[in-house]
């Protein structure tokens, strides 16, 4: 008897907290794979804050982020890119009226202490190492992730910067086809593995999963504006926003994006989101996870803005 009861009491506790979940107010955040960890922690005090919502986090390749809105017509309460160029090229003006430039990062090489020639290898030797027989490498597919497409701006820079004639073609003919993945958070798992020696990421990822890693010259990092022009010098193209359609992106300093889509299922708790992540608290987990905020704020289309973030940003 006492058994039967311990079970119906059971079964009544969980209805009771599968109705009280249903009754969160539910936010749908699409992110940069290089955003998962920052946005974990950002939803984490978020839903503390607000014990009636929850966050519910996608990570995917930014490209693929912007996809989902696009093609799939996902409902989506806020988009974060690793660029916000792919929310000005590809969501703008159908699927969004606005993008927040909210922080910046830098590309570095990262590896484990069992790569190959990890104890030579430095800031001035790094091209040379990666192009000796046996050692492998990868970087994120550049149509899906902007981390791929700016690790290859960084090999172009880097022929300019070391003057070696022919290097980004050199590391593009060595690199095997299987070493790109959809995501840069995905080669991290094959680094860990064995599989790969060096992996091309971004600074905050190697710092949150404190690995270590190769900085890069300001040059070719992609890291400071003060190289604008130099950063210019490399391009490559990506698909464009319909199939046979391609962008010529340039290299320039790095700036991460957001938004909240016009077809958002839940925009007044994503414009809550967003002013939490754009707040005090938030540009402070930012800070902790490596992602500095970009001072003064910069937004595309101010009019187009929810009223709740005008506050931001000067006229």
């Amino acid at each position: 008897m006492k058994k039967s009861f311990l079970v119906v009491g059971l079964i009544l506790l969980m209805g009771l907290c599968a109705c009280n979940d249903s009754k969160k107010e539910e936010i749908l955040v699409l992110h940069a794979g290089s955003l998962s960890i920052p946005f974990k922690h950002l939803a984490r005090a978020f839903m503390a804050k607000y014990p009636n919502t929850k966050v519910l986090l996608e990570g995917y390749g930014s490209r693929t982020c912007a996809r989902q809105i696009t093609d799939l017509d996902r409902r989506v309460d806020v988009m974060a890119s690793a660029d916000s160029a792919v929310i000005r090229n590809l969501l703008m003006p159908g699927h969004t009226g606005f993008c927040i430039d909210f922080t910046t990062n830098e590309m570095v090489l990262m590896y484990r202490a069992g790569s190959r020639f990890a104890g030579e290898i430095n800031s001035d030797n790094w091209y040379e190492i990666l192009l000796r027989p046996g050692v492998q490498y990868g970087h994120s597919n550049p149509n899906s992730d902007p981390c791929g497409y700016r690790s290859l701006l960084t090999w172009q820079l880097a022929e300019k910067h070391y003057r070696v004639p022919g290097l980004s073609g050199q590391l593009i003919k060595k690199m095997l086809p299987k070493n790109i993945r959809p995501k840069e958070t995905d080669l991290i798992a094959l680094l860990e593995a064995g599989e790969l020696d060096y992996i091309f990421i971004y600074r905050s990822v190697a710092d949150q999963h404190k690995a270590p890693y190769v900085t890069l010259p300001e040059e070719i990092n992609l890291k400071n504006p003060a190289f604008a022009d130099f950063y210019a010098h490399a391009s490559i193209n990506i698909t464009g926003k319909k199939p046979g359609q391609w962008i010529n992106k340039k290299g320039a300093a790095m700036v991460y994006g957001i938004t909240i889509p016009s077809k958002a299922k839940n925009p007044r708790w994503g414009v809550a989101f967003l002013d939490f992540v754009l707040g005090p608290e938030g540009q402070k987990i930012m800070a902790q996870n490596g992602q500095q905020e970009i001072l003064p704020p910069r937004v595309d289309n101010r009019e187009a803005l929810p009223a709740e973030l005008k506050k931001y940003f000067n006229k």
